[in-house]
């Protein structure tokens, strides 16, 4: 049984993807069902809300569906808890229903502090409480890169390591391939006779999409910057982001989209674009640059958390270095600025080696980042889980 806040049709972040695709590939091999929050859909059992809880924090409007999940959960083998949205559902089935539980961290509440401003001091409380107690008492815990299995045993040490295993999330390669139609393009008002230095992403802290817009002031300014943002998560963040997309506009056109586009949309942009950009912060995995890579896009991307396991520098990409503070902000933030700027730079004047690390890019994400695969690892996973004694 997957828990999960997203699923298809409402999939906003790396771990709706994931469980997309997780999903999916487990029903070639066991039974599997999903829980997720929202209005009924077809694939999956939703839960919305307490309606008693209109008014309150959403962290205690998330709880309450963790209440209905872990209810309906009987009958369940294993169930399998995808972010701190469902890590408390999947406790508490554990308890009530003596099944293993699983829990796949792709991010964790104490390395995101600034999710105090999202969710209030109050609401973080609560979201950090959840997913400790989910993460602490699980069976096991997957973690999508080395580099998150590391930040699990500095966040919560009284996990036992041998509980963590590393199952990195992964990509669709006959799904997201390169497309070289245009259509989409000149729907979104991209022009077709310049580089398009690419990003694609929501607008939160964590994304860095204000470290991107003050290097954008060094890119090359015979390349087109695009742009693909959603609706920002805090209003301190769509302050920084507004005045800071306002300034560039003053020097350069920007093609800025709000919208969340249909996938195939995306798959068009990734394929045409000379360099695709990941100024994370923090980023467990980023199953965007695997869906870059696929589409054959060269990748510059920040040197954090899971980044480097996926690009590999010199070879489908290039990483650039940044030191954070102890809120997990760059240390010097117009340093790192410019040093991305000079390494989108780089790829732009040597188009032909950006090319070739695009193909690379590709060929590595069929080679060690197929769904297959890790489904297999995972119902392994179940079967050790159901016959320990």
């Amino acid at each position: 049984m997957l828990l999960t806040r997203e699923y298809p049709p409402d999939v906003y972040g790396g771990a709706g993807v994931h469980i997309e695709y997780l999903a999916r590939e487990l029903a070639r091999l066991i039974d599997v069902e999903v829980r997720c929050f929202g209005e009924p859909r077809d694939g999956a059992t939703a839960f919305e809300p307490w309606e008693a809880l209109e008014n309150a924090s959403p962290a205690l409007q998330t709880m309450s569906v963790d209440l209905a999940m872990a209810a309906d959960l009987g009958g369940a083998d294993v169930v399998h808890s995808h972010t701190w949205y469902a890590n408390l559902g999947g406790h508490l089935a554990k308890l009530l229903h003596r099944v293993p539980h699983v829990v796949t961290t792709h991010s964790l509440e104490p390395m995101r502090p600034w999710k105090a401003e999202q969710l209030g001091a109050g609401g973080y409380a609560l979201s950090s409480f959840c997913e400790r107690v989910g993460v602490e008492s699980a069976d096991a815990v997957v973690a999508v890169s080395q580099a998150m299995r590391e930040d699990v045993r500095s966040s919560y040490p009284q996990v036992d390591a041998n509980r963590i295993e590393v199952i990195y999330n992964g990509i669709d390669t006959d799904e997201y391939a390169p497309d070289r139609g245009t259509d989409a393009l000149e729907r979104h008002g991209v022009a077709l006779d310049v580089p398009i230095v690419l990003f694609v992403g929501r607008v939160t802290r964590q994304k860095g999409i204000v470290h991107l817009l003050d290097a954008a002031l060094e890119i090359d300014g015979e390349a087109q910057l695009v742009f693909c943002a959603g609706a920002p998560d805090e209003p301190e963040i769509e302050r920084a982001t507004r005045e800071r997309v306002e300034r560039l506009r003053a020097h350069r056109e920007v093609v800025w989209i709000e919208e969340m586009l249909p996938k195939r949309d995306v798959i068009q942009l990734l394929s045409h674009a000379a360099v695709f950009c990941v100024p994370s912060i923090y980023e467990p995995l980023g199953i965007v640059n695997l869906e870059a890579m696929a589409c054959e896009a060269p990748v510059v991307a920040s040197a954090v958390g899971g980044i480097p396991e996926v690009v590999a520098d010199g070879e489908t990409g290039l990483l650039v270095p940044v030191e954070l503070d102890g809120e997990g902000n760059p240390v010097d933030p117009e340093r790192f600025a410019a040093d991305f700027a000079r390494r989108v730079n780089e790829l732009l004047a040597a188009p032909e080696r950006a090319r070739a690390m695009g193909e690379a890019g590709r060929r590595r994400a069929i080679e060690e980042f197929g769904w297959p695969a890790i489904a297999a690892r995972t119902v392994a996973l179940y079967e050790r889980l159901l016959t320990a004694p």
